[in-house]
């Protein structure tokens, strides 16, 4: 696949308001053993696609206006090919962990029946490097590439489907376990049951709010009962969690009080459907009675006797995923579409873009990680948080990419996303100084990737991608997260 410079080189380099030094970032209040980590998702990097069974996002990939520059995940990082040279740039990194998934398809191509023996050599042969390399490996057990097969059966909107994902995850924790001491069910599931069968904007393209609500619940049965079979297998030592991404919904900065009231319903009903209703059921063990009432009429029969039992596992740690506050303003003002609601209440805008907003138009809000995680100790019983994922896009200038230091290739300037990073993790210490129990982050991504609808035109990675020669090179973030590890690890040890 040909990927141009034209569609992101024309660009000016993007030049944030203050640049933070570190020097500057206070990262005290991260306690000893902090983990230091980089992470990918299998869809977005490995390739390799004839290797495996199809996925719904090969599907998606198919279908016509689906993916803004028409590609797909065929090849992407060729990953499962250059695993070597991608390791060893986590060594080089000096990170702690490495946050992967694993491709369902690859190792269970239809979703069912017996692990595929290929398949699993793959992340055996992963698995080895990394713990060769001193890297501990943090799995991923689904990362949205649900297998074509069971989405012919009717997909997440049906409970067959999680009864599945239940028998994969335990049959690949026995796999693999003897290495892997650290899993994680799934990966946003607010996002494959809203954004795949509620508004279409992720496969399998459904636009529904009965199946994303039939979703929301299947994915989190699965997940519950993947959970209590993994913890009757595991070792004392195995860590078992879930990942997800709270939504930050707030009025904008900038609207008049009154307008601010304006928003508030959706700034609630928002809330329901994105937080709430994944914290209340993971440590709580009920659905919020708002969001639930709302839901009740595609949920009818759904949701059974003894579910949110199953739901409300112990956690050994929560993952939570941050990379924007969503602000709102009233539809009177325009606007991006919101992300799907239920009612006109939500019938609200996005704030996109402005000069403190990356490429994909998030704006740049490193306070609200720690309002987030403030939020998440205060209201819920106490658990450990770990940031799995944390980054940014931006697009490289042609100034940028013709950096060259003597004789070999210098790391391509990056100040914006170099700031993005110092920012967040300033914001975490914080968290941390505040009583927040966090352990460890995750930057996203190590490397640039097929980003989904987006296809590649955002580039999120510490590390550039050339998508023409599979050629890995580092951007100035990389040196920067690896001068604020040894920062952090000479602080602690002092």
């Amino acid at each position: 696949m040909a990927v141009t410079e034209a569609s992101e080189g024309d660009h000016p380099p993007i030049e944030p308001a203050a640049v933070t030094e570190l020097a500057e970032v206070d990262l005290s209040g991260l306690p000893p053993g902090f983990v230091w980590g980089a992470a990918t998702s299998a869809y977005q990097i490995e390739g390799a696609a004839d290797e495996r069974g199809q996925s719904i996002w090969d599907t998606y990939c198919r279908e016509p206006g689906r993916i803004k520059d028409r590609s797909d995940a065929t090849v992407a990082c060729d990953h499962v090919h250059r695993y070597v040279e991608d390791v060893a740039l986590l060594r080089t990194l000096g990170v702690d962990a490495y946050r992967f998934s694993i491709a369902w398809p690859r190792v269970q191509p239809t979703g069912q029946g017996a692990l595929d023996a290929k398949g699993l050599a793959f992340y055996d042969r992963l698995l080895d490097e990394l713990l060769a390399a001193g890297i501990e490996p943090w799995a991923t057990l689904y990362h949205w590439d649900l297998p074509q097969a069971l989405q012919n059966l009717g997909g997440w909107p049906v409970r067959e489907v999680a009864d599945r994902f239940a028998d994969y995850a335990v049959a690949v924790h026995a796999a693999l376990g003897d290495r892997v001491r650290s899993w994680m069910t799934l990966n946003e599931p607010w996002c494959s049951a809203w954004l795949g069968y509620g508004s279409g904007e992720h496969a399998p393209g459904a636009a529904d709010v009965g199946l994303a609500a039939r979703a929301a619940h299947h994915l989190l049965l699965g997940h519950g009962q993947a959970l209590a079979g993994m913890r009757a297998q595991a070792p004392a030592d195995h860590s078992l969690g879930i990942v997800v991404n709270p939504g930050a919904y707030r009025a904008a900065d900038s609207l008049p009080p009154n307008e601010v009231e304006e928003v508030q319903p959706a700034v609630t009903e928002l809330d329901g459907l994105h937080t709430r209703w994944w914290l209340d059921a993971l440590l709580l063990g009920t659905y919020p009675a708002d969001t639930y009432a709302a839901l009740a009429p595609h949920l009818q029969g759904i949701v059974q006797d003894g579910d949110l039992d199953v739901i409300c596992q112990p956690l050994d740690f929560l993952g939570v995923n941050y990379y924007s506050d969503v602000l709102l303003q009233p539809r009177s003002r325009g606007g991006a579409v919101p992300v799907p609601a239920l009612t006109e209440a939500a019938g609200v805008r996005v704030v996109s873009g402005g000069p403190e907003s990356t490429t994909m138009g998030w704006p740049v809000t490193p306070d609200g990680l720690r309002v987030l995680l403030g939020r998440i100790s205060r209201d819920y019983p106490p658990i450990p948080v770990v940031i799995t994922e944390n980054g940014s896009a931006w697009h490289d200038s042609r100034a940028a990419l013709q950096v060259r230091e003597p004789a070999l290739p210098g790391p391509i300037p990056d100040p914006a996303r170099v700031a993005y990073l110092r920012a967040h993790l300033a914001a975490l210490a914080a968290a941390a100084r505040q009583g927040v129990d966090v352990r460890g982050y995750f930057a996203w991504s190590l490397l640039d990737n097929f980003e989904w609808s987006h296809g590649y035109t955002q580039r999120f990675g510490l590390v550039r991608v050339d998508f023409d020669t599979g050629d890995r090179r580092p951007r100035s973030s990389f040196e920067a997260f690896r001068a604020l590890i040894a920062a952090q690890r000479a602080g602690s040890s002092s």
